[in-house]
């Protein structure tokens, strides 16, 4: 009983050096990180400023040595594997950026940096066609489904089992049953609705891999996610963009009260596809789900011998925690840089890095037009507030800065100069360019360019644009309130 009372009392008196210990412990390990100085001090301030609750927080959303070392092994392994095929191609991707290079001048360097970096290859002789909302994109990407004759690769960050995730899964099994070779990569978090689904299922006849599934043991992983949208068939027809599975992307239900959800997909044919091909490969190998050769029927041609199937130029970037650099962020720097009339960004999230602000600001002081589009309401408090401190620089610099108000905007799209864009998954925000696996196609056609001109006029008809005038007119309470969410923007 004595001894039982002394013990009582030394933790009595000294229960504050395990906690001491423990975060003198979790700071250091945040300092060793090397993170950004900013991300490392907000995150100092969240478990020094809520205790218990701020190591609890960084330990499910922070965490990311030992898991980043890990991925970036992976990506090395995968860079090597290979390493013979950029060998092989390279004169074919030089002739390739020679020809870009004629057509759009110095906008072509996004291309050599994306082959510098081997990131992906530029291709050239692709057909490209852009798809306006769920009720485009889902007719065509249901069609060519159907048609598939050898594989179905999807991977996907939100795949519902609603009525269109259910039309989809009934293709899936329906070709698997026909012999064609169905893999289905959908992330742990994203979708744990159809994880569970398909975990249950016994008699599941095609291949199903959840990314990354969040455990008990597993929570701290929890932060990495796969934001990608993309679907091969064939390994000749692709498809990006921002719209997932979802009944949400369709604005035609009949629902009255459904919110209208604006968003962007691109259908592909032609060589670029390969690269996406590559792309799911890797992922699918991350996902540790059963191995399959890229030399196996399902590249079907080997680059550069695929048949053309138009004029387009068509190039990948794909950036994930464990990549050498945020390589999408720095692709979308080299086209900014290189712009020379106009540029259009489109995004649901804006919570920028300081490089990617400061290019924007620049541009706009030079003499460029630089409109930028960001929903008028957000489905996420937070990132909206934190979004909305980031505007009043770019107004003072003459960014002319749009609020769609007709629903939520879901688009992630770039357009420059009309000659080169960016459609894919990737927000500009923290998230996008550090932390999540993300993708975009880099493309070079004057039609399309012009289609997604053409497109930001018309969703320009549906937003409000903002003054400087008008934002210094805010109540100060929502200017207190975007300054605090600001505070949490570095770890978003």
């Amino acid at each position: 009983m004595e001894f039982a009372q002394e013990i009582f009392s030394f933790l009595k008196q000294w229960y504050w050096m395990p906690i001491v210990f423990l975060y003198i412990g979790t700071i250091s390990t945040i300092l060793i990180e090397n993170r950004n100085p900013t991300k490392t001090l907000s995150w100092i301030l969240v478990i020094i400023f809520l205790p218990v609750i701020g190591l609890l927080f960084y330990y499910f959303f922070g965490q990311k040595f030992n898991k980043v070392q890990r991925l970036k092994r992976v990506n090395d392994m995968q860079m090597m594997r290979l390493q013979k095929e950029w060998d092989r191609l390279e004169g074919y991707m030089d002739q390739n950026i020679i020809r870009i290079s004629s057509r759009i001048g110095t906008l072509a360097r996004v291309f050599t940096f994306l082959k510098n970096e081997r990131v992906s290859s530029p291709t050239t002789g692709n057909c490209v066609k852009l798809l306006i909302n769920g009720e485009e994109k889902f007719p065509d990407f249901i069609k060519s489904l159907h048609g598939a004759k050898h594989s179905i690769h999807l991977e996907y960050y939100i795949f519902e089992v609603d009525t269109i995730g259910k039309e989809i899964l009934g293709i899936l099994e329906a070709k698997a049953r026909e012999g064609v070779f169905v893999r289905l990569l959908i992330d742990g978090i994203g979708s744990p609705a159809l994880v569970r689904h398909l975990s249950r299922r016994k008699d599941l006849n095609f291949e199903f891999r959840p990314f990354f599934p969040v455990t008990f043991t597993s929570m701290g992983n929890s932060n990495f996610r796969n934001h990608r949208k993309i679907g091969i068939i064939d390994g000749e027809i692709g498809y990006i963009g921002g719209i997932n599975i979802s009944d949400r992307y369709i604005n035609q239900r009949g629902d009255s009260a459904a919110v209208f959800w604006r968003d962007t997909s691109l259908k592909i044919e032609g060589p670029a596809v390969t690269m996406l091909q590559i792309g799911f490969w890797n992922s699918w190998n991350i996902a540790e789900g059963t191995p399959f050769q890229l030399n196996e029927g399902y590249l079907l041609h080997r680059l550069p011998a695929v048949e053309k199937k138009g004029s387009a130029a068509v190039s990948f970037v794909e950036s994930d925690p464990g990549s050498r650099g945020p390589f999408n962020m720095e692709a979308i720097l080299v086209g900014l840089g290189e712009a020379d009339k106009k540029i259009q960004l489109v995004t649901p999230y804006y919570v920028p890095s300081d490089e990617l602000s400061t290019a924007l600001k620049i541009a706009a002081a030079a003499g460029l037009e630089v409109e930028l589009m960001l929903p008028e309401k957000s489905d996420s408090f937070i990132v909206q507030h934190a979004s909305l401190s980031f505007i009043k620089p770019l107004l003072e610099r003459g960014v002319k800065v749009y609020f769609y108000k007709k629903g939520f905007i879901h688009a992630k799209t770039i357009n420059i100069d009309g000659k080169l864009s960016y459609i894919g998954t990737v927000n500009l925000d923290t998230r996008s360019f550090y932390i999540n696996y993300e993708i975009a196609a880099v493309v070079s056609d004057p039609t399309l360019c012009g289609q997604l001109e053409e497109q930001f006029e018309i969703d320009k008809a549906d937003c409000t644009l903002m003054t400087l005038a008008e934002w210094k007119k805010r109540n100060i309470w929502k200017r207190g309130l975007d300054s605090v969410c600001r505070l949490l923007a570095p770890l978003l």
